[in-house]
Formats: structure tokens, C-alpha cells, sequence
């Protein structure tokens, strides 16, 4: 609603907060968590913007305050201890009007404070708020909150990273390494877009992480190994909370850091090798699920994540870091491709159904061609049909997967339009790697996430036992009718076509 309606100028972070609250007689219904949830973001944002400190200790009764106020006054005493004879009048979700010079002051200081000193700092899509990153709450609908419990997590990766590097240097043999290595590509994967929205998932792969670099200690010890030292190698996470571990992250966001480097140019070689390797661990997380681990490529990583690590302005070295991400890249991608080839068979072009079929469905979105598998192999005779979504469409072009029957075709377009598509759905949806968006209320009893993905409310499966999206399957209406006559896209031929094009280079 609010979106179209903000400004782009000085004023636009506080002006999306007012605007946000003015527009509080759309929410007011909302109860229990999800407003408890909206509130604590209004209230944390509001006291960021506005320079107070601490915003966590608002009193809930204050922070639902925000959201009782009418469509044209935020009620600025009960919400951030401002006087009530001082209210930010808003008139529209575009004008703001400040009744005194007081809250003109107040506004011009959130203004600025708002990029020196933003609530948060992601920038690893390339849609971010004002080509730059988004500051106060991601286009994808990250908080300011999830985005510093990656920032810490990211964090924990390169200290892992650094106790990796010394346990092999003491001798570890892959199978010790395992642990970690599982843990790297894992926790990597759930900071990329549109993965991990759950701030409680994120904590438990930070506290688990702690847990592993025990291992990693004890390990080293016992083989007469050397120990890393430094900041970064010697932080200890394992007793907080969640609350803790979120002001932990604000520490070791992205502007901190490049304060500590001092440098721009040696801070963006930073930031690209964070952002590539956070991809390499992607596709061989991947590789993993297909059975595929290769310890050399582990070893690179955590090689490069020590490097990260350092706040030293090494212009040479971490451009050579630079360079090793991308080189491995290229063995992953080469290993992800023998993987799915070797377990589903060469793609080929192959016909896709794009209508419906009648009866009970199920619609399975993301990457994970393992998952899709083991849901057809688990709904064989049971009369519910499966449909793909999104980036899951190329599973049509593997003759290991097409040969299930009941995978009948494909629903919807891309991932941005899955609020709409996922709504008029019939089914249960399994989304298993991103892209994720905030579901709405239409199907957010019917979605399910599993692997690395997360969003709080919604239900998480552990283990590949798709037993209760199959019976949610089965309650529900499914497709009344198949449509004719039906409709097909060729899926597939880019696979062909590249083939053709090496075949041809080659000779």
C-alpha cells in the first residue's frame, strides 16, 4: 500500500515510518504475534531514527500504542517519549507537517542520521534502496533486526573460517572436517536473498557455529596444533540470547567494518569476495544434498573466509582472494553440474504442461532438485499431483525426474509474483531454497519451508518427511477440472543449446 507513496529525498525514512503508523486503521485487526512483531519494528525504528537509546526497552503497551492512533497522528509520547502537545502531523503518506520546531528538528536529524548512522546496511541485491543499500528496511522485507543477524553470522563464518584453517594445518582429515564444512555452506546460504527471514533460525545457526569452533578447539589441542588468536578468532557467542546476539551484529555490520578497514577500495575487495563466496557456498551446498563434497574447495573457503576476517587493508592480498573465490566458483559450478547430471540424468528439451490438472496438488518452488525427488517418490499412489514454481522449472528437463507421471507441469511465473500465485494456489506450497517472500495471510497456513530456508510463523519441515504437506494436500480443494486444451512451454533447450555451443568451440 505504502510503497508507491514514498518520497525520494532527505526525508524519506521517516516519512515511510509516520506514513507506515498513519496507515494503522489497515492493520488495527491484527492480533498476537504478528502485532507484536509490528509494533517492536515501528517502536525500534522510531527511537533509531530519532537518536534514542536503548529502543528495546520501549514497554509493549507503548510500542502497540503505535498502533491504535488514528490515520493522521503518530502518537509521539507514548511511542518514542516525545510530548504529546508536539504530534508529527501527517497529511498524506507523501507530505509530512511538523507542528513545531521542535520536530522539525528532531526529522532533520533522523534525516541525517539515517545515512551516517542507518538502523541497517544490505546490499547484496541489486534492487537496494537507492542504488546504494537499503537502510531502514529491505525491498525484499528484510527488518533491520534479521539484516544485523546475518551481519553476526557472517561473522561467525569467518571465524570459523580462521579455526578450519589452523585444524587443518593440524592435520584434520576430511571426515573431521565435515562438521564445519556442513555448517559453512549452510549458514552461508540461509544470509543470501531472500532465504532466512526468521531471526530465531539465524540465532540457532550462530549458537550452533559456536558449538562447532568448540569442536574445532578441542580437536586442534589433541593433534598439537596451533590455535588462531585475534578479535575475530577469539569471540565467544555461545551463552546469548537472541537479543544479545542482534546487538552483537549491529558491531560487525558492513559500515563498522569498513570504519575499521579504513580504506574503500580494499573494503569493496572485501565485500566482493563476502558476497561471491556466500554464492560458492550455495552451489555446494547443493552439490552436498547430491552427494558431492570436495575438501579442496572447503579448504579454499575457509581460506578465503580467514581472510575476511582481517581488518588489515591488504590491497594485493585481498585481491588475490578476489580471484581464489572465483576460481572456485568455476569447480563448483562444474561439480554441481556433474552432480545433478549424475543423479537425474543430462537435461534435454522436454514439453512442460502450464495448465491445470484436476485433482489434489502440491506446488514446490526453489532449487532443490533432491527434495522435489523424495516428494515424488512419497506421493506415488497417493492421487496428489505436483507442480513446479519459479526456479524449480528446469526440473522438467531431467528424464530422472519427468519419468514421475504426477509431476504434471508447472504453476505461476517467477518468485516476485508469488504473493499473488501462492494465493490462488489449491494446495500446500514447500519452498526449499529462495527466493521467499512474506506470505501473506491467504496461504501462510499452507506454506511450508525446509533446508536453510526460514520465515517466523511459518512451519518448518526437519527431515525430507513430506507426510504432512501430503495430508494437508489431501484436505484441501485442489484443481476442480483440468483445463483444455492444455498449454506447454519447452523447458530444457538452453541445456542443448550450450552443448551444441561447446561442441562447437571445442572443434
Amino acid at each position: 500500500i505504502l510503497l508507491p507513496h514514498i518520497p525520494q529525498n532527505a526525508f524519506h525514512l521517516t516519512t515511510f515510518r509516520i506514513a507506515l503508523t498513519s496507515a494503522s486503521h489497515h492493520i488495527h485487526q491484527i492480533t498476537g504475534k504478528t502485532k507484536n512483531n509490528i509494533a517492536t519494528m515501528l517502536s525500534r525504528a522510531a527511537s533509531r531514527l530519532l537518536n534514542l537509546s536503548p529502543p528495546t526497552k520501549i514497554p509493549t503497551a507503548a510500542r502497540l500504542s503505535v498502533l491504535a492512533g488514528s490515520s493522521s497522528h503518530f502518537s509521539c509520547s507514548t511511542a518514542i517519549g516525545m510530548p504529546r502537545s508536539n504530534p508529527i502531523c501527517v497529511s498524506n503518506a507523501t507530505r509530512i507537517a511538523p507542528s513545531n520546531e521542535s520536530c522539525r528538528r528532531a526529522m532533520a536529524t533522523a534525516a541525517s542520521d539515517s545515512i551516517s548512522n542507518p538502523a541497517m546496511f544490505c546490499r547484496q541485491c541489486e534492487q537496494t534502496q537507492d542504488h546504494i543499500a537499503c537502510r531502514s528496511v529491505g525491498i525484499c522485507g528484510k527488518t533491520a533486526e534479521t539484516s544485523a543477524m546475518q551481519d553476526g553470522l557472517v561473522h561467525a563464518m569467518k571465524c570459523m573460517g580462521l579455526w578450519c584453517v589452523a585444524a587443518r594445518e593440524a592435520g584434520a582429515t576430511s571426515e573431521e572436517m565435515y562438521e564445519a564444512n556442513w555448517w559453512t555452506l549452510r549458514s552461508a546460504f540461509s544470509t543470501l536473498t531472500n532465504v532466512n527471514f526468521d531471526e530465531e533460525r539465524i540465532a540457532e545457526f550462530i549458537l550452533e557455529g559456536q558449538q562447532v569452533k568448540k569442536n574445532l578447539q578441542e580437536l586442534i589441542q589433541k593433534k598439537g596444533g596451533t590455535a588462531p588468536t585475534g578479535p575475530v578468532a577469539s569471540i565467544d557467542l555461545s551463552n546469548m540470547d537472541t537479543t544479545q546476539l542482534e546487538e552483537f551484529s549491529y558491531t560487525v555490520s558492513v559500515p563498522k567494518l569498513q570504519e575499521a578497514m579504513g580504506n574503500d577500495d580494499c573494503f569493496s575487495l572485501v565485500e566482493i569476495a563476502t558476497y561471491g563466496a556466500k554464492g560458492v557456498c550455495a552451489y555446494a551446498a547443493h552439490c552436498h544434498q547430491l552427494g558431492f563434497m570436495d575438501e579442496e574447495v572447503m579448504a579454499g573457503l575457509h581460506e578465503v573466509l580467514a581472510k575476511l576476517a582481517s581488518s588489515e587493508a591488504d590491497m594485493n592480498g585481498l585481491l588475490a582472494n578476489v580471484l581464489r573465490v572465483g576460481e572456485l566458483n568455476g569447480k563448483v559450478l562444474a561439480m554441481l553440474d556433474e552432480a545433478h547430471a549424475t543423479k537425474f540424468g543430462v537435461p534435454e528439451p522436454t514439453q512442460c504442461k502450464v495448465t491445470a490438472t484436476e485433482g489434489k496438488a502440491i506446488l514446490v518452488s526453489g532449487h532443490d532438485l533432491m527434495d522435489l525427488e523424495e516428494l515424488l517418490k512419497q506421493t506415488e499412489g497417493t492421487g496428489v499431483n505436483v507442480y513446479t514454481h519459479g526456479e524449480m522449472l528446469p526440473a522438467h528437463g531431467y528424464p530422472g525426474l519427468k519419468k514421475y507421471p504426477h509431476l504434471v507441469g508447472n504453476f505461476g511465473t517467477a518468485w516476485q509474483n508469488q504473493k499473488f500465485e501462492f494465493s490462488t494456489f489449491p494446495g500446500p506450497i514447500v519452498v526449499t531454497t529462495n527466493c521467499i517472500l512474506e506470505p501473506r495471510r491467504a496461504y501462510k497456513d499452507r506454506i511450508y519451508t525446509i533446508n536453510e530456508v526460514g520465515v517466523a510463523g511459518v512451519k518448518h519441515l526437519g527431515s525430507r518427511d513430506f507426510s504432512e504437506v501430503i495430508a494437508k494436500a489431501q484436505s484441501c480443494k485442489g484443481f476442480p477440472r483440468t483445463i483444455s486444451p492444455p498449454e506447454y512451454h519447452t523447458v530444457g533447450e538452453h541445456f542443448a543449446g550450450l552443448s551444441v555451443l561447446l561442441t562447437c568451440f571445442a572443434k
